[in-house]
C-alpha cells in the first residue's frame, strides 16, 4: 500500500514545501488506513465470533475494509489534489476506465474519484497482516488457556484425591469400639488390673488413629507398635482363638507405608474368618526377600455371610493408588490368605540387611 502511494510521479520532483505536504498527507493516509482496517478487523472478530461463522466473518471483514479504505483514500485525495493543482477543478467525478502501468507499478480501477483497486489492495494487505498476527495471538492464548485448564484439572484432581484420602483415613470400623467397650465392661467387674491395662491399650489405639488422620505415610515401626496394642484388645476378647506373630527385622522399621494398613488387614482377617479356640486364627506379619511387607492369615471362612462396609483391602488399594505407589498383591489358596505390601524408602535398610547377611 505504501508502494502505491510513494510511487507517485510527484516525488520525482525536487524537495519543496509542496512535496513535503504531499509526503505528510501520504504518511497520514498510511497511518489512518492502518488504524481503520485494524478497527474493522477487531470489531468483526468481536461481533462475529465462533468457528462456524468464519467464512461469513472473513467476507464481511474484507468487504468492509475495501469500502472503508476506498472512501478514506477518496477523502484524503481531495486535499492532495488541491495541493497539487492549487484547486479542485478537474477532480475526478465521472467513471474512469481501468489503467495499468507495469514499469511504474501503477494500476487503477476508478469510478467517480474512488480508487477501488487501491481499496482492494489495502484490504488484502491488512487482512493478511492481521490474519497472521491474530493467528499467532490466538495460538498463544490457546496454549495459555490450555495450560491453565490443565493446571486447574490437576488441582481439582489433587483436591479430590485428598478428600477421598481423608475419608479413607477415617474409615475405622465403629463396631470395634463398641465391642471393646463391652469387653472393658466385663473386665471391670472381673479383673480391675487387666481392665486398666485394656483402657491404656484402647486409648493408645485411638490416639494413633487420630494422629494417622494428619499424615499420608508412617513408619513400619509405628504401625507395629500400634498393631501390638490393637492385637491386645482383640486377644483379650478372643483369647486363644487368635494369635499374631510378628517377624520383621529392625532394619525395616524406618520403611514407610500408609497409616492403619496393618489394622485394616488384621480387622479384615478377624471379620471374615472363624475365630475360636478350636479353630484358632493365626496371623503372621513378616517381610519377604523383595522387601515387601507380608501379612498372611489362615483361611477359615465363616459359614454365614459377613456384612461389609467396603472398608478393608479395597481401602488399602485405594490409599496406595492415591499416593501413586505400587499396588499391593494378593495371594489366596485353600488354606492361606496373603497380602504383600510395597514399602517406601527401604533402599538403605535393604542394603544394610544384605551386607549383614553376607
Amino acid at each position: 500500500m505504501a508502494l502505491l502511494l510513494l510511487s507517485d510521479d510527484t516525488y520525482d520532483q525536487p524537495i519543496t514545501g509542496t512535496v513535503l505536504v504531499l509526503l505528510l498527507i501520504d504518511l497520514s493516509t498510511i497511518i489512518s488506513t492502518w488504524h481503520l482496517n485494524r478497527a474493522i478487523i477487531l470489531y468483526c472478530r468481536l461481533v462475529l465470533p465462533g468457528q462456524f461463522r468464519r467464512v461469513y466473518r472473513i467476507l464481511i471483514t474484507f468487504g468492509s475494509c475495501v469500502i472503508a479504505s476506498t472512501i478514506l483514500a477518496w477523502v484524503i485525495a481531495v486535499p492532495k489534489f488541491a495541493v497539487i493543482h492549487k484547486s479542485l477543478a478537474g477532480f475526478p467525478s465521472g467513471v474512469d476506465t481501468v489503467s495499468l502501468t507495469i514499469n511504474h507499478v501503477k494500476l487503477g480501477l476508478n469510478g467517480y474519484g474512488l480508487d477501488w483497486f487501491r481499496g482492494i489492495i489495502n484490504a488484502l494487505f491488512y487482512n493478511l497482516v492481521y490474519g497472521v498476527l491474530l493467528a499467532v495471538q490466538d495460538l498463544f492464548v490457546y496454549r495459555k488457556r490450555l495450560e491453565q485448564s490443565e493446571q486447574e484439572k490437576e488441582q481439582l484432581r489433587i483436591a479430590n484425591l485428598q478428600s477421598q484420602l481423608d475419608v479413607l483415613k477415617q474409615q475405622v470400623n465403629p463396631h470395634f469400639l463398641f465391642n471393646s467397650l463391652n469387653t472393658l465392661s466385663s473386665l471391670i467387674s472381673e479383673d480391675a488390673q487387666q481392665a486398666e491395662q485394656f483402657v491404656d491399650k484402647l486409648s493408645g489405639v485411638y490416639r494413633y488413629v487420630l494422629r494417622a488422620n494428619e499424615q499420608h505415610l508412617t513408619t513400619l515401626e509405628a504401625e507395629l507398635h500400634f498393631i501390638d496394642a490393637y492385637y491386645h484388645l482383640l486377644q483379650t476378647r478372643y483369647g486363644s482363638g487368635l494369635s499374631l506373630t510378628v517377624n520383621v527385622d529392625e532394619g525395616y522399621h524406618l520403611c514407610q507405608l500408609p497409616p492403619l494398613t496393618l489394622q485394616l488387614l488384621v480387622e479384615n482377617a478377624v471379620k471374615h474368618n472363624v475365630v475360636s479356640p478350636k479353630r484358632p486364627l493365626r496371623i503372621l506379619i513378616t517381610v519377604d526377600e523383595q522387601g515387601r511387607l507380608v501379612v498372611g492369615n489362615t483361611l477359615q471362612r465363616k459359614t454365614t455371610r459377613v456384612l461389609s462396609n467396603g472398608v478393608g483391602l479395597s481401602n488399602i488399594v485405594a490409599k496406595y493408588q492415591m499416593l501413586n505407589l505400587a499396588p499391593p498383591s494378593v495371594d489366596k489358596s485353600a488354606e492361606q490368605f496373603t497380602v504383600r505390601l510395597p514399602l517406601l524408602m527401604c533402599q538403605a535398610a535393604t542394603y544394610k540387611l544384605k551386607r549383614n547377611g553376607s
